[in-house]
């Protein structure tokens, strides 16, 4: 029965849809794993209902930030369009309810969901997820905040300052708390920032794509993290007309090229190369594609239509997958279903929330071209259905 189950769960991306219903199914996905988190987060429960699985102990300390800064940072594009009267705008007006009384929750000193944003290193990564998410939607999301919750926002921030980050993409976990402190409040620490940016770009390796680190890593990085969170500060910077945002054109040109690999690494079939670290972040891989989408600076030889429909299909071949979620809908560790054997020793049920990276293109109305437009093959589907695609370029 399982096995069939996964022959259909894997059937569905070669299935002829239209633009709306690959929007519902993607709203339906966000709303399936963003739930369980933000429902007991807003009634103070969070700590006792995330489960935390085999191995997992250790990382208690942790768990509960990471599964609420990755859920905002996937989920605010789409709410930062704020409620309407339609039945996904008023599913939004939940969404974005149960989110402010998230936030308060876990930056309230007094609460019982208060968070854990100094102790270790961990914290500091999962305040940049969260500060990526103030960026995206500071009207829905910071700005109702009375003075009192902005300022236990702000401080819980800024106790990730005595964090010292890793010589590798955790420079811009730094430089992400420090550009929402920059924009929410006017109080900002330019170093990190400066550093961050300098750093990465002495790790560019070419063809549109940064090393973690003097060293480029087989995974990815640069779309969880990198390439997505450079951009990110840098819009930053060109909101404060800061002389760094200078560098943001070349830098969009480089993300470019990445969205164009990105999109060719989608098969046929909706699968695509599980490699290296992190693959149980799932369809967050295709962060920084669906954040290109949502920026319309997706590269001139991938259409909005086609991106939609290699991301629909990577979002269905994983989330459809038997096991991925729990009896109570937690999501478990894997990439393609439950497969504990793919948990690296920094990862817990909280870090696989990290996935709604992956939906960020939600954060265009569904007005957009890019839902309206009819559906196209992707390239590797063109490529394999035997069409004559030009060659394929490296940036020069």
């Amino acid at each position: 029965m399982r096995c069939l189950l996964l022959i259909v769960a894997m059937a569905l991306p070669a299935i002829a849809r239209t633009g709306q219903q690959d929007r519902e199914f993607t709203v339906k996905t966000l709303d399936r794993i963003a739930r369980p988190v933000l429902e007991s987060l807003s009634e103070g429960r969070l700590r006792k209902e995330l489960p935390l699985g085999p191995g997992e102990a250790d990382r208690a300390r942790w768990t509960y930030l990471e599964a609420f800064g990755r859920t905002m940072a996937g989920i605010a594009p789409w709410l930062a369009l704020g409620p309407d009267e339609t039945p996904e705008g008023k599913l939004r007006a939940r969404y974005i309810a149960l989110s402010r009384k998230s936030l308060v929750m876990a930056t309230d000193p007094a609460s019982p969901d208060r968070m854990n944003f100094s102790d270790g290193g961990q914290p500091l990564v999962d305040a940049a997820f969260l500060s990526q998410a103030l960026l995206h939607a500071p009207e829905v999301l910071w700005a109702p905040l009375t003075d009192a919750e902005k300022a236990n926002v702000a401080a819980a921030l800024k106790e990730t300052r005595k964090i010292k980050p890793y010589e590798s993409n955790w420079l811009l976990f730094s430089a992400l708390v420090e550009a929402a402190l920059w924009e929410l409040t006017g109080e900002c620490e330019m170093a990190p920032i400066q550093r961050a940016l300098d750093k990465h770009e002495e790790w560019y390796v070419g063809d549109g794509t940064y090393g973690d680190g003097p060293d480029y890593h087989w995974d990815y990085y640069n779309s969880f993290v990198i390439q997505p969170a450079m951009l990110t500060v840098l819009d930053t910077c060109q909101a404060e007309k800061h002389p760094l945002a200078g560098r943001l054109p070349k830098v969009t040109e480089r993300a470019k090229r990445f969205a164009a690999v990105q999109e060719r690494l989608v098969s046929p079939e909706g699968t695509y190369p599980v490699m290296g670290r992190s693959s149980a972040y799932r369809f967050g891989a295709f962060q920084h594609l669906s954040m290109m989408a949502l920026r319309k600076e997706l590269p001139s030889e991938v259409s909005p239509a086609a991106a939609r429909g290699a991301l629909t299909a990577v979002i269905h071949r994983t989330i459809e997958a038997p096991g991925t979620f729990d009896k109570k809908g937690w999501l478990q560790v894997g990439a393609v279903g439950h497969q504990p054997s793919i948990r690296e020793g920094y990862i817990s049920t909280g870090s696989l929330y990290l996935c709604l990276a992956g939906l960020q293109h939600l954060g265009l109305p569904a007005t957009d071209p890019f839902w309206t437009a009819p559906a196209e093959p992707w390239t590797q589907k063109r490529i394999w259905a035997g069409e004559d695609v030009k060659a394929d370029k490296a940036m020069k």
